[in-house]
């Protein structure tokens, strides 16, 4: 604790070895809570079973004095009205989690006069136990950066009083952002032991109206007393915690988005636009962002496009010309002289600008030897014999280096010298911390393929090196899901407890860096945001091709996952990911959105809002996007949703679209079973599809227990709610 606020001091002073007289008194799960109204605040006082205190101040008027006007009890908890000089307040307290910890707080204001607000004090203190000897001590683990979940999770660690997750539902704060013009980026944070959330600032003069009631804070407070004893448990308990509060939050609706009627614009644009292919060496190859004609081809932009246009293929068995024109082009990425793929096309390297570390002929980007290597043991694993021979001569090469550098990656390395070009993401922070589980990804593959131990032993030693780096082991998010894939590969092998827990630790590490708020101002009123994930650390954008790579890993652990006792959060969390993207991605293309919001400066090629091409990057409400370029290597958002989401019934003129991931489709004349995964209390999306000119059969469609209604939706299609964690029978006649 290096300082405080004279607003922490005042709490601390307050409520430090003071017996206050409280409005009202509960016990929560073994927790003490306390509402009280003191001076110009009002307070509720969370003590843990030793004694830590965490004061929360739904309600605060500067220099006034609050006066309570009303107060309603009601079955989850209680309101209250009060009244200060500047306006009159509505709180509403709630204990939604009946059998666990977890409180509610939604903080409303009706102002008398329009209100500037140039500093609001941060609604959370915590303070140490009366007559401790020891000076109270914890650790934010996790706290929002820039537009991610406003959240914090925090352990109590002197004395040790289990942890908590405190998050703010910047979903509800909309209002205030769009009439002040603030963003709600980095509201939650501040400095132990002052924490929690604290209105923007209203640097725009741009005031809260009078006489219109406005949400200025929605808390949700989830707690633990075990006290996690490492990382690995602190992993776990980020997740549970973040279920908990996930159970209990208000989530925006989704709808349905007709993938297989976009996919075609998508297919013509990438097959057939100038500004998606260049050529070059004898061969024509994918840029990376759209008109990009100054950077050399890449094999990771080749292989990133192939892949999910491989599940398209496997879904659709039509003709996919792309497909072959990528092909021809993959084997001039094999250096001899190194005995390894490269990342730039060796023929072309000497048109590298130099202008950037990486942009230097033999200059590897520590993830972009393995993320290719990954595809090509995938297509390889499906019988592609092609990928098998770049596959395999390309391991001696890639485990030297993994062993050269004792599996623990820097950023950029020279390919022939092994010379370490860049050490560090930044100053103190460490090279590519999750590429030794996309490392171990792909030993696993290579395993799979030879059948030969000594890759199996790499995965293991490069999985073991992911210890230590906690809720820092985040570079690359599709890196990480990755690295989620190989831990839980590895635990199915082994059964050793320590490989799940690195795969929850991968996950904690993706959640931490995830967007569960609706942002609804500005531009972002066009698309929606909720379960976002983002695909660095520090980025200040959403990207579509680490999106959908990330959607297709976890999709891939739900597999792995399959008969395994996985943590009850990972059946709450993934799921609804996947749902959300399905109900998000869409908005990566710019037909789907207004042109105003695109940006006219564009750092890479050159943005075309009438091309089905994705954009890389979606920002902040207030800012705009598709200023890093249109990049043509997350042009297979489409192609991955459609394989993993719509079920074609063979012989039938319809499809079976779910928003949720499924298993096990199971045929026969008539009738159809699958299971669904996820969480019973929760519900999907199940569409049945008319694909043809008839009406629709008469469906029967069942769970086990229950015998599910539909309705009848746009174009002839029928849709039923389902829950997860069920199997669905369907009948028709």
């Amino acid at each position: 604790m290096e300082g405080l606020s004279p607003w922490a001091i005042a709490v601390q002073n307050l409520f430090h070895g003071q017996d206050l007289p409280a409005m009202f008194k509960f016990d929560l799960a073994g927790y003490a809570v306390g509402i009280y109204h003191l001076n110009n605040s009002l307070w509720i006082s969370v003590t843990c079973p030793l004694g830590v205190q965490i004061v929360l101040r739904p309600a605060y008027t500067p220099n006034d004095h609050l006066e309570i006007t009303r107060v309603s009890k009601h079955e989850l908890g209680l309101s209250l009205h009060l009244k200060g000089s500047i306006g009159d307040y509505t709180v509403l307290v709630n204990f939604p989690a009946r059998d666990k910890p977890v409180i509610q707080y939604q903080t409303l204001i009706k102002l008398h006069k329009p209100l500037l607000i140039p500093f609001w004090p941060r609604d959370m203190v915590i303070t140490g136990p009366d007559g401790g000897s020891q000076e109270m001590a914890g650790t934010v683990l996790v706290s929002q950066v820039g537009t991610r979940s406003g959240l914090q999770y925090v352990t109590l660690d002197r004395p040790e009083s289990g942890a908590f997750l405190y998050f703010q539902n910047l979903t509800a704060l909309n209002d205030y952002a769009r009439l002040t013009e603030t963003s709600l980026g980095n509201t939650v944070g501040g400095s132990w032991p002052e924490l929690g959330f604290a209105l923007p600032p209203t640097l725009k003069n741009k005031a809260i109206p009078a006489h219109r009631e406005v949400v200025i804070s929605d808390a949700f407070i989830a707690f633990d007393p075990d006290y996690p004893k490492d990382e690995l448990a602190q992993a776990r308990q980020f997740l549970e915690l973040l279920a908990d509060v996930y159970l209990v939050l208000p989530k925006p609706e989704t709808r349905y988005y007709p993938w297989p009627e976009m996919v075609g614009k998508g297919l013509h644009d990438l097959e057939f636009s100038h500004g998606c292919w260049s050529h070059g060496a004898g061969q024509d190859y994918l840029n990376a962002y759209v008109a990009d004609y100054q950077t050399p081809p890449e094999l990771m932009v080749q292989l990133a496009v192939l892949m999910p246009l491989t599940d398209y293929y496997d879904w659709c068995k039509t003709d996919l010309p792309a497909i072959q024109k990528i092909r021809k082009g993959l084997d001039a990425f094999y250096s001899k002289k190194l005995k390894t793929v490269v990342r730039f096309l060796p023929a072309l390297a000497g048109q590298l600008s130099g202008e950037e570390e990486q942009l230097q002929p033999n200059v590897m980007d520590s993830w972009y030897l393995h993320h290719p290597l990954l595809n090509l043991g995938r297509l390889a694993v499906r019988g592609d014999q092609q990928a098998k021979k770049l596959f395999l001569d390309s391991l001696d090469y890639t485990i030297q280096v993994a062993r050269h550098f004792n599996y623990e990656w820097p950023v950029l390395y020279h390919m022939e010298t092994l010379e370490v070009v860049k050490a560090e993401t930044e100053p103190g922070k460490g090279g590519e911390k999750d590429v030794a589980g996309l490392y171990a990804l792909v030993m696993l593959h290579a395993w799979q393929l030879t059948k030969l131990n000594k890759y199996l032993l790499e995965a293991k030693r490069a999985a073991k090196t992911l210890q230590g780096k906690g809720f820092d082991l985040f570079y690359q998010a599709n890196n990480t899901a990755f690295g989620a894939n190989a831990m839980l590969w590895l635990y199915q092998e082994t059964k050793e407890q320590l490989y799940l827990d690195l795969a929850y630790l991968c996950l904690a590490n993706l959640v931490k860096n995830m967007q569960l708020w609706d942002c609804d101002y500005g531009y972002a009123r066009n698309y929606p945001t909720f379960f976002a994930v983002f695909p660095l650390n520090d980025a200040p954008y959403t990207a579509a091709y680490e999106e959908q790579e990330v959607f297709a890993a976890l999709h891939n652990f739900l597999l792995y996952a399959e008969n395994q006792a996985i943590l009850p959060a990972v059946n709450i969390l993934v799921p609804e990911f996947l749902r959300y993207v399905v109900n998000r991605a869409q908005y990566y293309y710019p037909p789907n959105l207004p042109k105003e919001m695109l940006s006219e400066k564009v750092k890479t090629g050159q943005v075309d809002h009438k091309l089905w091409i994705a954009i890389e990057d979606i920002h902040d409400g207030w800012e705009q996007s598709g200023t890093v370029g249109q990049e043509v290597y997350g042009a297979g958002v489409a192609f991955g949703i459609i394989p993993r989401h719509f079920y074609r019934v063979p012989g039938e003129d319809f499809w079976i679209f779910l928003d949720y991931p499924t298993a096990h489709f199971r045929h026969s004349s008539g009738q159809l079973s699958f299971s669904v995964k996820g969480d019973e209390r929760f519900h999907c999306r199940m569409q049945i599809l008319k694909t043809g000119k008839k009406v629709l059969p008469t469906f029967t469609v069942k769970t086990k227990t229950n015998v599910l209604s539909g309705k009848k939706v746009k174009n002839g299609h029928q849709e039923f709610t389902v829950p997860g964690n069920s199997t669905i029978h369907m009948h028709w006649s």
